[in-house]
């Protein structure tokens, strides 16, 4: 996006995420509040909503609609997919600028992406227990959404010690370390418990 002193690209930019936040927030919220509303302590711990909702509904709801249901999971999965590996794609694409000193042509994005996507399918079918480690894996990487931006900025923009802006970026980045410890704690507990419970290749 270009950028200039007079029309900087923080503007539209700023503008485009709260957008977007909104609509996740639109889209997520209602999702959860309403399922937990419908089934409360009985969702089970693996598989989610979505298992729920099939030991629950499967006998007074049609067809047509429980595949509906799980269709709109598949794209909803593919497109989320899509956009958090999108990080590694750069860098596959990086590397192969960087060693052969020509561009990525786009048959071999394809191939690339593909490999990748099979990749994880295959480590998430080969260590179907890997979904407890999310916890301390979650716990280790939150600082960076939680923590860091409030330092940083702090950092950055030096405000007057004890204001406003100063006790709040030090309150929400010392609450995401809480957080972050609290869940890392959380997920040594959950890899401790399902220890005896780890088995090659066979996903439940």
């Amino acid at each position: 996006m270009p950028s200039s002193e007079k029309h900087p690209s923080r503007v539209p930019m700023w503008r485009g995420a709260k957008a977007a936040y909104t609509v996740i927030a639109a889209c997520i919220s209602p999702l959860a509040i309403g399922g937990f509303w419908a089934y409360g302590q009985r969702i089970p711990k693996n598989g989610g909503l979505q298992s729920a909702f099939y030991a629950y509904r499967r006998r007074d709801t049609s067809q047509f609609i429980m595949g509906l249901v799980s269709l709109l999971i598949i794209v909803n999965a593919l497109s989320s997919f899509q956009i958090y590996a999108m990080p590694m794609f750069d860098e596959l694409e990086s590397i192969f600028t960087k060693r052969m000193k020509r561009p990525c042509q786009w048959w071999l994005r394809v191939v690339l992406r593909a490999f990748f996507g099979y990749g994880v399918f295959f480590l998430a079918v080969a260590i179907p227990s890997i979904g407890s480690v999310g916890g301390l894996v979650g716990g280790i990487a939150l600082p960076v959404t939680l923590a860091y931006p409030c330092f940083m900025w702090l950092k950055m923009r030096r405000p007057r010690k004890y204001s406003r802006m100063w006790c709040l970026n030090w309150g929400l980045g010392i609450i995401g370390l809480i957080l972050s410890v609290s869940l890392m704690a959380a997920g040594v507990y959950v890899i401790k418990e399902n220890d005896n419970k780890f088995q090659w290749f066979k996903p439940k």
